[in-house]
């Protein structure tokens, strides 16, 4: 086929007059049945050089991606082209993915995007053997390469069928972001003699600032003050889902609309917001790195972090979002030194430390577990469960097994000694790309150089361009300005915003509570550590007005017939007296017969939900039984982690017939939502 051929094909199909240089280059390539990895920038039209293939093969192409929200946007827009198009994924039920593939293995379906998981899904695998395969596509490649900044293992699996694919099928791999050694990497897995086919990564229309700053505060302020004078809408990304929260509602304090997003979200209200923000409903979308990735918005027209990335690449592929439509967008980055401990954080996460896969081995050694009780033994978060799962399956040190319907973990007789040099490498690589995104915030030259020089592609620049769209090559520094007026915002938002605390569980009367604060805003979490642990006596009157606030503001006249308190697990009388402090206030009627019947251990010092929830089961009695039934009862702690001492006295209180149990605490912990 010549390219006049086919732009006459595009133009018909896709209302697309031609294709770029290099996108004619790689689909000349898979139309030849060849291999290809195309590292491109986010806007380049990476999706035209499959889709306009696959509309001219015979058979079904395949695209592996992660991104939902790609699929669902993808498959909208091919259908409103006649082309058919499906998708199969998590927020399917399973009788519509069957479905779906029912109707490709028929051959009724052009294009089926599908999440690189259902590798894992027996019913997926044997359909694979049925289709008529005319093409395999791996979006977001870079997640193939445990050197990249989105290292996924069910990727890896997508490697294992590529393998399988007769020679002549082509293979289509794209990404917006790889370093030299991720392009190495991913092409060595795909093989095939692959053709690496890389653009120039070069965004003009950004302008690039950092804002320097001392405090969360300073951050928080200086959006207040400026974000309505930024042109558009756009996208502010925060570290934590707890940021994500507030950053929105501080917005909202202030009349700005904004609206939080992260990956907690029900995938309906995720859609909801996603489509909003197609639709410019809101000055900005306040998010994790969950939102993003497949988003096809042309015009958004700035992009603001308030807290470091991981690495150049990460930031490069998130701020890649911004401007599609080749307009001006702004681009900023809030730093503070202190901000580096969250991204050291997730590198430590990224790959556990080894003693943690030492338990894992020890555990498996004995016996046959699943992915729970491996939990439950090791004390593991589940994330650090299935990182460690994936290296130690790779290894081939345990294998995945079906014991009737349930997935266990067999130890392999015989295995090979843990081999730690590739995850010591591995964190040593992404510490240093942590280092080299200070070196981005401290560079005095220009900032896109610096990026495109990371990323490896300075050779598409000619030695005498001029760069001029970032403060330190010509722009304007920015800077905060910190007012009285400002400070007292701030702080009256503080004292009028209240956490819920989300605790409703099956079979239980318990109700959504509310907090007075999160612990590690302002002072709240030093005052509580100093009273708990440092022996600073009672929890001071200031704390006490605070969880008035936050219960007036959450309740107002609701009724309530008694106060109870969680008994101390090492904190003596603190809660019992901030509970009695409550009880005279309200002029409730306070119990001191909720007792625990055995002893439990701190709840910080479990590291998952399952062994928080062991700790306090069946903890709880309580002497007098008949003073709660019918009753609505107010529930005082300290500090709300889990929710699971809450949910189990919830438990125990429904069991003895209350009506209603509602907890109220003075600080609600962060550290469950160290997570996007």
């Amino acid at each position: 086929m010549t390219r006049q051929e086919a732009e006459a094909i595009l133009k018909k199909t896709f209302s697309i007059d031609r294709f770029y240089n290099r996108q004619w280059e790689a689909i000349q390539k898979i139309l030849n049945g060849e291999r290809v990895l195309l590292i491109e920038k986010t806007g380049f039209g990476k999706s035209l050089c499959y889709q306009f293939p696959a509309t001219i093969f015979k058979g079904t192409t395949v695209i592996f991606s992660p991104l939902i929200a790609l699929m669902r946007d993808q498959v909208k827009a091919l259908s409103n082209l006649g082309i058919s198009a499906r998708c199969i994924n998590s927020e399917q039920t399973n009788e519509n993915n069957t479905q779906i593939i029912t109707e490709a293995k028929e051959g009724k379906i052009k294009i089926l995007y599908i999440a690189p998981e259902r590798q894992e899904n027996s019913e997926w695998i044997e359909a694979t053997r049925q289709m008529n395969l005319s093409m395999v596509v791996v979006d977001e490649a870079h997640c193939v390469s445990v050197w990249g900044h989105d290292f996924r293992p069910a990727f890896r699996r997508i490697i294992n069928l590529v393998k399988l694919l007769p020679k002549g099928l082509p293979v289509l791999a794209t990404t917006a972001t790889a370093t030299k050694r991720v392009e190495q990497d991913i092409a060595e897995q795909i093989g095939g003699n692959i053709t690496v086919l890389r653009g120039n990564l070069m965004r003009e229309n950004f302008q690039l600032y950092v804002i320097k700053v001392n405090s969360e505060d300073e951050k928080i302020i200086w959006l207040a003050q400026n974000i309505n004078n930024l042109e558009g809408t756009g996208i502010l990304y925060t570290g934590t889902r707890v940021d994500t929260e507030i950053y929105s509602k501080w917005l909202e304090y202030l009349k700005i609309s904004a609206i939080g997003y992260n990956a907690g979200l029900d995938a309906e209200s995720r859609i909801a917001i996603e489509n909003g923000l197609m639709n410019n409903k809101w000055k900005c979308v306040i998010s994790t790195n969950a939102l993003g990735m497949g988003i096809d918005k042309p015009d958004i027209r700035f992009i603001i972090h308030t807290q470091i990335p991981q690495s150049p690449v990460h930031y490069y592929q998130e701020i890649g979002r911004a401007g599609r439509d080749g307009k001006p967008s702004v681009i900023i980055l809030f730093y503070n030194p202190e901000d580096r401990d969250l991204p050291e954080a997730f590198i430590e996460g990224g790959r556990p430390a080894i003693a943690k896969y030492e338990k894992i081995i020890a555990a498996v050694k004995s016996e046959l577990l699943g992915e729970r009780d491996l939990m439950k033994r090791t004390n593991l978060k589940q994330t650090q469960v299935r990182v460690i799962k994936a290296d130690l399956r790779e290894q081939g040190i345990i294998r995945e097994v079906m014991i009737g319907k349930s997935k266990k973990i067999e130890y392999v007789t015989n295995a090979p000694a843990l081999n730690t040099k590739s995850f010591e490498e591995l964190r040593n690589v992404k510490k240093a790309d942590l280092e080299s995104m200070i070196g981005y915030i401290e560079t005095k030259e220009s900032r896109m150089k610096y990026l495109c020089d990371f990323l490896g592609d300075s050779s598409n620049l000619s030695s005498d361009h001029t760069f001029n769209n970032c403060d330190n090559t010509g722009l304007k520094k920015l800077t905060v300005a910190v007012t009285i007026e400002w400070s007292q915002k701030l702080q009256d938002f503080r004292e009028n915003y209240f956490p819920e605390l989300e605790v409703e569980s099956k079979g239980s009367n318990i109700a959504t509570g509310v907090a007075s604060s999160y612990y590690g805003v302002s002072n709240v979490g030093k005052t509580i550590h100093r009273c708990k642990y440092e022996n600073g006596g009672d929890y001071p009157d200031f704390l006490l007005r605070l969880a008035l606030k936050a219960f007036r503001n959450k309740f107002g006249q609701e009724k309530f017939d008694l106060i109870v308190y969680v008994p101390p697990t090492k904190s003596g009388d603190l809660v019992k007296n901030f509970a009695v402090k409550i009880s005279e206030v309200l002029n409730i009627p306070i119990s001191h017969n909720l007792v625990k019947q055995r002893q439990t251990q701190e709840q910080k010092i479990f590291e998952n939900s399952y062994l928080k929830a062991d700790n306090v089961k069946d903890a709880f009695t309580y002497k007098n039984p008949m003073e709660v039934i019918d009753k609505n009862i107010l529930l005082i702690d300290d500090i709300f982690d889990s929710g699971a001492t809450a949910k189990e006295i919830g438990k125990c209180l429904t069991k003895l017939e209350a009506n209603k149990i509602v907890p109220l605490v003075i600080a609600r912990t962060v550290g469950g939502d160290l997570v996007q």
